[in-house]
């Protein structure tokens, strides 16, 4: 962002890849991606899922750096809110065992549970895709439940890939099942279609309401499965669990506090370039007043119309 807006006020602007700044922001991007796709490997999907909020305190606090916005009220006690919830979800996240082998992922894909969530997830995605296609139903709602029933699938097949390089790495070589590749397809295709259903969101609504209600929707199918798949909560306490899904809730407050009312900031390009036509300045106006009798000319033209009358 802070790229496009500075390459925004150069009088020749270049290609925004031709940018040193901007590939500094992609690389960093991708780090931070490889990072959250080792910590599915060391931690539950319960935990990691909802401390994707982290980024969106760091959006709104460094936001103030680099794009020199104003911080809000509403940043302030959204951020509280968020923090808090990130305490609860870390002291009461489930301690399970993190080592999922091949066989292990197997026995899960082929456990009733997981077939019945699986069977309803697919009537719910084909009910949502009719709409979608059928009925040209392009609510945020409607694209962002097909995003997370997606995402569902993706957070399953990602920790499971990355739990069986952690272990191949430490001796134990689950890399020749062949579950390993055909989680490797799930995760790919499962993420090349949530892209698509959430760039036709972003595109339709602003992202302060995408980003929310995405934030919320992906948590919360992402719990889910790892409840299911992976039983994440199987012998967690009852309190256990209901701080937990107190800090879920805090986070998701949270982040629709700081996207409340947050308005977008679009790049000012001008439509038309006084500085080409001739005779006028870079700030003079290109129509007369409109209550004018030669309204609809350029103002150097006036004597013209003049002679013509």
């Amino acid at each position: 962002k802070c790229t496009h807006l500075r390459l925004a006020c150069q009088t020749e602007p270049k290609p925004y890849y031709m940018s040193k700044q901007w590939w500094c922001g992609i690389i960093l991007l991708g780090l931070g991606e490889v990072g959250n796709f080792t910590a599915y490997g060391f931690a539950p999907i319960a935990l990691v899922a909802p401390l994707g909020c982290v980024s969106v305190i760091g959006s709104a606090f460094i936001s103030v750096l680099f794009l020199k916005k104003t911080m809000r009220t509403a940043d302030i006690l959204g951020g509280t809110l968020t923090v808090t919830g990130i305490y609860l979800l870390v002291t009461f996240a489930p301690n399970v065992p993190q080592e999922i082998t091949a066989r292990q992922v197997q026995n899960c894909l082929v456990s009733w549970p997981f077939l019945v969530y699986s069977i309803l997830e697919i009537i719910i995605f084909c009910i949502l895709l009719y709409f979608y296609k059928r009925k040209a139903v392009k609510h945020i709602v409607v694209l962002l439940m097909m995003v997370a029933l997606l995402a569902s699938l993706t957070v399953i097949a990602v920790k499971a890939v990355a739990s069986m390089i952690t272990l191949s790495v430490k001796g134990k070589m689950q890399l020749t099942y062949p579950v390993f590749y055909i989680m490797i397809v799930l995760m790919a295709t499962s993420c090349a279609f949530q892209v698509k259903f959430l760039n036709q969101a972003m595109h339709l609504y602003e992202a302060t309401a995408v980003m929310p209600i995405n934030f919320a929707f992906f948590t919360t199918s992402a719990i889910i499965s790892g409840v299911i798949f992976y039983r994440e909560f199987q012998s967690a306490a009852l309190l256990s669990l209901f701080m937990f899904l107190f800090g879920c809730l805090l986070s998701f407050l949270g982040v629709f506090v700081i996207a409340r009312n947050k308005k977008e900031e679009h790049l000012q390009v001008r439509f038309i370039d006084c500085g080409h036509i001739p005779g006028q300045n870079l700030t003079g106006k290109i129509q007369p007043d409109s209550h004018s009798s030669y309204y609809g000319t350029l103002n150097n033209e006036d004597d013209l119309v003049k002679s013509q009358g």
